[in-house]
């Protein structure tokens, strides 16, 4: 068994779990999040607490328990505090803008880049940073990759798209020999 699945997890004031028909449904706050879950895994509820077990007589790894009991601690943390990601722009003459619900893009191609938040997955953007904010943690994280990979940051002077607080490895130009 699972270190983790060992441990209750504790459900904090005003969040709801329910799990039926092959589905987890995470209630709080900020909205309510489902996912599916394999059939060997059981989510056992009390007051105040979520268990997670494998159910007795069906074949399963322990390792899927662990996954989901991170899976059940970051939809609690979505529906309460939600979770929010920062891209930084960086290069003379890149721009990026909200417009309506989809954020546009000025990156250096002879045409803007566009992109359409998945649902769920809001932009937002001040000077050169994207933010991007949402309850599931998994779709934040996908939508932030999807739009580091419209332009990636060169390893020579650093422009493009990334990660905020990411140390981009340089590397040192040509060099110039002196002629003898």
């Amino acid at each position: 068994m699972s270190r983790l699945a060992k441990k209750p997890i504790m459900l904090l004031q005003g969040v709801t779990v329910e799990c039926k028909d092959g589905e987890l449904r995470v209630g709080g706050p900020k909205g309510e999040l489902i996912r599916k879950i394999p059939p060997e895994v059981a989510f056992e509820m009390s007051p105040g607490e979520v268990r997670v077990k494998l159910v007795e007589g069906l074949q399963g790894s322990s390792a899927i328990l662990g996954t989901h009991v991170r899976h059940l601690k970051n939809m609690i943390e979505g529906v309460t505090k939600g979770f929010e990601k920062k891209l930084e722009l960086e290069g003379i003459g890149f721009k990026a803008e909200v417009r309506g619900s989809e954020l546009v893009l000025n990156i250096g191609f002879s045409h803007q880049v566009k992109i359409v938040p998945p649902k769920g997955v809001a932009f937002a953007v001040e000077k050169n940073v994207i933010t991007v904010s949402g309850l599931d943690k998994e779709m934040v994280g996908n939508a932030e990759a999807v739009i580091r990979s419209k332009k990636k940051p060169e390893p020579y002077k650093g422009k493009g798209i990334h990660y905020a607080g990411e140390v981009i490895r340089r590397k040192s130009g040509k060099k110039v020999v002196a002629a003898g």
